[in-house]
């Protein structure tokens, strides 16, 4: 994770993120609502939602959440794959552009799954492999040394159907990204 701390106080600049509009849109997020954005280093995109909800940004780069908190998001140094928090403990809960950085994804989606309360809302945004602008992304980053392993948009149901979790649906062309959004049980 040292590659994300050494440009942490770059990164909101370097990777823009658009109005969260569609993403909230998906997440369907209540006034109040906690929300766990997990990869979410530096608050590049639940740092765009307002007071309103309760972030808590998730994340093992410890600079990134460093800027996370500046931004008044709580934070908390964890990886994806061992999250802290008991079963069902979040009604929302978001991984945008970062499932493919995760070691151990199938072990990361059963957390996910795990830490979603009954009648919440998961919502996952990769880049879809399949785009030739992301497999450039993907050679570079491995030319990098950044171990990233991406999926396409089928396995990455397959993987969450696996670890339990209601696929509401798996957005496409959605510019060079890919949404599959689930519910909780």
């Amino acid at each position: 994770m040292g590659h994300f701390d050494a440009i942490a106080e770059r990164y909101d600049r370097i990777f823009r993120y658009g109005g969260p509009e569609e993403l909230l849109q998906a997440l369907e997020p209540q006034p109040g609502d906690l929300v766990l954005d997990v990869g979410g280093g530096p608050g590049r995109v639940s740092g765009t939602f307002g007071r309103e909800l309760h972030v808590v940004v998730c994340d093992p780069a410890p600079l990134m959440l460093n800027e996370a908190q500046d931004k008044g998001l709580h934070v908390c140094a964890s990886v994806a794959e061992h999250l802290p928090f008991a079963d069902h403990s979040f009604r929302r809960v978001i991984l945008v552009d970062a499932f493919h950085h995760l070691i151990e994804q199938r072990k990361a989606a059963s957390e996910l799954v795990r830490v979603l309360a009954p009648g919440g809302r998961l919502v996952v945004e990769e880049p879809d492999i399949r785009q030739v602008v992301v497999k450039v992304a993907a050679l570079l980053e491995r030319l990098l040394g950044v171990r990233s392993r991406f999926f396409s948009p089928a396995d990455m149901v397959r993987i969450f159907q696996a670890a339990g979790a209601s696929i509401e649906s798996a957005q496409e062309g959605l510019g060079t990204n890919v949404r599959v959004v689930i519910g909780g049980r």
